[in-house]
């Protein structure tokens, strides 16, 4: 063993404790490593001995772990742990570093190879954290995308075939998954988990796992997963009161338990920042993930998320320690935080920010979302809830999502979120997607939000492909498709995603038509982008440019292929002398109610 190695996981900076506990097949024999302290015996129990406590023990040894050795076991034997406490009482528990579980209701660990070809050499050596590159995220709950013939879950090698060429036909760049690691209760979507080193057993086994992320990177798609690192489930087997003390979580009861009725981790135990840090590892590491995205950050700021409860200071320099750890040992992949709250630099260095790559902009979908809804009658007097955001929006590297979070809990889906009717619906819904993807920052859409769901997700049921039947729908869906390829090969909306060189306004006040509108710039192209927030129509539509020429009209979200009433900019448009909006040319364009425009040409 590694002795510098094991004191990196006492000092609480191991990025690869699953080296050193866990169970590891050798050609000796498989070797059983647990880290309970307190525990004052410690048996192993499986298929191998009849599940007879009697018949294996650990032992305790001078470097502070429990550790045995069975010969002669095959993979996906099956074991747990049971521990004796300081007061002679018996529970027994899942190992915290198994690397794969049985399927719930079961919990048991199964022994297994994390071993892997790779054939991704190409991808890994080129991949890189995309600032000055598209991506534009679909995010994706593997239970709910697609069942089979017989309404079950697809496992990860039927999702090669079936999730993959969708991505690809689609447009999209990355893939970001809900939490894979094993957790019992489907209801919880993986965010209430005990298998901090196990992938769900739901969907198939982690050379499974290994085989659909090679393959999504021989397809030129990235894959994120979400991680928890702020909280732990309850359940007996679990990491609570692991070996008769609260080894992961506070002995305080004010700040053990959670707002989800769960274990908070302990940031103060050097232990618990090795096992969470390595966690983390482990991804990057056996199951090359390009990114992590780290749920509920701003539980991690602040003591349950209460910001009047002041900062969490040792969960605060944990994610100092664990973005600095994961860019110095995987300097190509990212880390993205979901965090609702205002604390500053989250994407900022580590020397004097939290270190994260990207931010969600949860302030942005609120403040969009809530425009939306509004009757466009009134939409004048909440103008300021379209423009804010960019009056901080370099102060952080942000992405812009409509996540899963979005779509439940009877909040309603992204397109009955609307305002009006239901044609209504889908034309505003069309005009948010051209706002979003010409909107500086990375994108996310939740699956489901491109066909125009109007049923709110369930993570029992497929997505409603049915939908696709209707024209509606389906026109709808060819919209994202071709916003996703105009997005993706154009410079413009992404080169210059996080500087002013990328984005100016035309007129972002015009509050009284309820238009808004800007520029976005490469090297050398711009676009204008024309976003009618209102039922009313222009047959000239005066706007300010910033050079002379034609501008082509790439997409109008109110043409007939999208559904739309047709009222489109079918010729090119000429750029004419004549100050407007600050600008020495002008253009005259045709706008539809509810027309989400985008023009290009080149910069003279």
């Amino acid at each position: 063993m590694d002795l510098n190695a094991l004191q990196s996981f006492y000092d609480g900076y191991s990025i690869n404790a699953y080296e050193i506990f866990g169970a590891h097949m050798t050609e000796e024999g498989t070797i059983f490593r647990l880290y309970a302290p307190n525990a004052k015996s410690v048996r192993l129990i499986g298929d191998f001995n009849g599940w007879n406590r009697e018949a294996n023990y650990l032992y305790k040894s001078d470097l502070g772990f429990w550790e045995t050795k069975i010969p002669y076991l095959e993979e996906y034997a099956r074991y747990k742990y049971v521990i004796e406490s300081a007061r002679g009482e018996f529970v027994e528990k899942a190992d915290p570093y198994g690397f794969y579980n049985e399927n719930r209701p079961d919990w048991g660990n199964k022994v297994v190879n994390l071993y892997h070809e790779w054939q991704d050499g190409d991808w890994m050596a080129n991949r890189d954290r995309n600032f000055e590159k598209p991506m534009n995220i679909y995010e994706v709950h593997l239970g709910g995308f697609r069942h089979n013939w017989a309404d079950q879950w697809l496992n990860y090698g039927e999702m090669k075939d079936v999730l993959i060429p969708y991505v690809k036909e689609m447009g999209y760049t990355h893939i970001e998954l809900l939490p894979l690691n094993e957790h019992p209760l489907d209801q919880s979507w993986g965010y209430q988990q005990f298998g901090y080193f196990s992938i769900t057993s739901r969907y198939g086994s982690p050379r499974q796992l290994m085989e659909f992320v090679d393959a999504c990177h021989n397809a030129g798609i990235g894959v994120i997963m979400d991680i928890v690192i702020v909280h732990f489930l309850k359940d007996s087997f679990g990491l609570g009161n692991f070996d008769g003390t609260p080894l992961y979580e506070s002995s305080d009861p004010n700040y053990a338990e959670s707002q989800w009725g769960t274990h908070y981790f302990d940031f103060s135990k050097n232990i618990v920042k090795s096992f969470l840090l390595s966690s983390a590892g482990l991804w990057l590491d056996k199951y090359h993930m390009d990114g992590l995205r780290v749920d509920a950050v701003s539980n991690l700021i602040y003591f349950h998320g209460d910001k009047t409860k002041g900062e969490n200071r040792e969960a605060i320099s944990f994610i100092k320690r664990m973005n600095y750890h994961l860019h110095q040992n995987f300097p190509s992949a990212m880390t993205i935080a979901e965090d609702s709250s205002d604390y500053p630099k989250v994407t900022g260095d580590p020397s004097d920010g939290l270190g994260f790559d990207y931010k969600w902009d949860l302030g942005w979908m609120n403040d969009t979302l809530k425009y939306y809804k509004e009757d466009p009658e009134y939409r004048h007097y909440d103008h300021n809830l379209i423009n804010f955001s960019m009056a901080y929006f370099f102060s952080e590297r942000f992405i812009l999502p409509f996540s899963h979070d979005e779509v439940v809990h009877s909040k309603g889906t992204i397109i009955d979120k609307m305002w009006g009717s239901y044609e209504d619906k889908f034309r505003q819904c069309r005009n948010l997607m051209v706002y979003m993807y010409t909107h500086p920052g990375k994108k996310l859409n939740f699956m489901g939000n491109e066909i125009a769901s109007f049923r709110e997700f369930d993570e029992m049921k497929e997505l409603d492909w049915f939908l696709l039947k209707y024209p509606l729908h389906d026109s709808f869906k060819r919209l994202i498709r071709d916003l996703n390829m105009v997005y993706r090969h154009n410079e413009a909306f992404w080169k210059y995603d996080y500087s002013w060189k990328g984005f100016k306004w035309i007129d972002a006040d015009n509050a009284a038509a309820r238009v808004y509108s800007y520029i976005r710039y490469d090297d050398e192209k711009c676009y204008i982008v024309l976003l009618n927030m209102s039922p009313n129509s222009w047959e000239q539509f005066r706007v300010g440019v910033p050079t002379y020429g034609y501008f082509t009209e790439v997409i109008n979200s109110e043409k007939d292929i999208y559904g739309g009433c047709n009222m489109c900019n079918f010729h090119k448009v000429q750029a004419r002398k004549g100050e407007c909006n600050g600008f020495k040319y002008h253009l005259d364009v045709r706008v539809a109610p509810y027309a989400g425009i985008i023009l290009e040409a080149k910069m003279r």
